[in-house]
């Protein structure tokens, strides 16, 4: 019996659907023992947060442990930094493939792995979602997400690379949505300091502070009856984070200094390119909260894991710059062969660059930082690689700008509120 997700082929040979095996957990040891769950498609959260997939009663446990994936080279489990490990055995691991009948410990809790016969998941056949882009297996599976979001007020939390298209993302859940006609309020979490965080989500009333000169109506009061989103929510000062959490829950805010609180009817979209079930088990972000943002949760895929788009992609960025001179066929095949760390965007901006002229090798976008090491963890030191590939890329774009914000933000397709909160983190502005 094969254990590995399989496709389905239509007539031109595009994969139209998946087989995903089945996957049921029974705890051996620990709290929950001789209790079974059962596993969640593609991927499972395994943890003792109240919204995992697998939800296991241990206090040993970390909220968002561990995760289990399958694909069609099998199952494997990843740890997501818990505080006590992921073990097979009594072999700790950080990413291991997995049998059927293979048995992990996480904290006193011992599960025991049974994979059964795939059962279908069918796959959406439209090409694009909004202004999202692309016929790739990743990118469908994508839109049938969205598309089951859209339809209703759910919370959801979009995660992706930078350049993935998150901003795209929730433009189609807004425009796909019974809400459509509302405000939208966009709110980077980047791009404010702490001390004024509270009053751009919350607001405040005069006098609340030095420099209050008059009232301010805060984001969650602005979007009423529409969208909130929250981009780069995993930047949100750690101090602000319960108080975020207090207001999804009650659905009301005070403004800061106010005495009365105001009720609000908001549907919230969250976008982050951090791995935030690491961030919440190194103490970084709340887990109560992850969970509530995390109501729906879409994860867009990097352009490595949809090579067959980029063509696509390249003519379609082609004709939104108008007519030109046909690119050289040498010019397009180093567009569709490249590698692109920047994801969309960076494809984009060489798209551009090419119809401009402009050699594409020398004025590339940096290309991510090598020297991985194996004997420190992985999520860690990929955060540090796009740390450094950010700043690298910046430094660059600042200097074919000549240091002009406009330009830079013209060259790289990042909006300039964006594009000041990116070099505020990284140190350069």
């Amino acid at each position: 019996m094969s254990h590995t997700v399989t496709f389905t082929l239509d007539a031109a040979g595009r994969a139209a659907g998946l087989r995903v095996p089945g996957l049921t957990l029974t705890a051996v040891a620990g709290p929950a023992k001789r209790k079974s769950f059962g596993g969640a498609g593609l991927r499972t959260l395994v943890g003792s947060g109240s919204g995992a997939d697998v939800l296991v009663p241990d206090d040993t446990v970390s909220a968002a442990h561990a995760e289990l994936l399958f694909d069609e080279q099998g199952l494997r489990v990843v740890d997501l930094g818990s505080r006590n490990g992921t073990f097979i055995g009594a072999r700790r691991v950080q990413e291991a493939w997995l049998a059927s009948g293979d048995e992990l410990r996480l904290g006193k809790t011992v599960l025991r792995l049974t994979l059964t016969t795939a059962q279908p998941l069918p796959v959406g056949a439209r090409t694009s979602f909004g202004q999202l882009l692309g016929e790739s297996l990743p990118m469908r599976l994508v839109y049938d997400q969205l598309a089951r979001l859209a339809a209703h007020d759910t919370t959801v939390l979009i995660e992706g690379e930078t350049g993935t298209g998150k901003e795209l993302a929730a433009d189609a859940l807004v425009t796909e949505g019974s809400r459509r006609e509302g405000p939208v309020v966009v709110v980077d979490c980047r791009a404010l300091s702490e001390s004024l965080v509270e009053s751009e989500l919350f607001g405040h009333a005069r006098g609340a502070f030095t420099g209050a000169l008059k009232d301010h109506v805060g984001a969650f009061e602005r979007a009423h009856q529409g969208t909130l989103v929250l981009d780069e929510v995993g930047e949100l000062p750690k101090a602000v984070q319960p108080k975020l959490l207090g207001v999804l829950e009650r659905r009301e805010v005070l403004p800061l200094g106010a005495v009365e609180v105001r009720p609000f009817d908001v549907r919230v979209i969250a976008t982050t390119h951090r791995h935030l079930e690491t961030e919440l088990n190194a103490g970084r972000f709340r887990a109560d909260l992850f969970f509530r943002l995390a109501v729906g949760r879409v994860r867009l895929p990097p352009l490595r894991e949809r090579p067959e788009d980029v063509p696509l992609l390249v003519a379609h960025f082609l004709g939104q710059l108008g007519p030109g001179e046909p690119l050289a066929p040498d010019v397009l095949k180093q567009l569709h062969r490249a590698q692109y760390p920047g994801n969309v965007r960076e494809l984009r901006n060489a798209v551009h660059r090419a119809r401009l002229g402009v050699a594409l090798s020398p004025s590339a976008p940096a290309t991510m930082p090598s020297g991985a090491s194996l004997d420190l963890p992985f999520w860690p030191q990929k955060e540090r690689a796009i740390a450094d590939y950010e700043k690298d890329y910046l430094v660059r774009l600042l200097s074919a700008a000549k240091g002009n914000i406009a330009e830079a933000a013209r060259l790289s397709g990042i909006s300039r509120v964006h594009l000041y909160g990116l070099l505020r983190l990284r140190g350069l502005h």
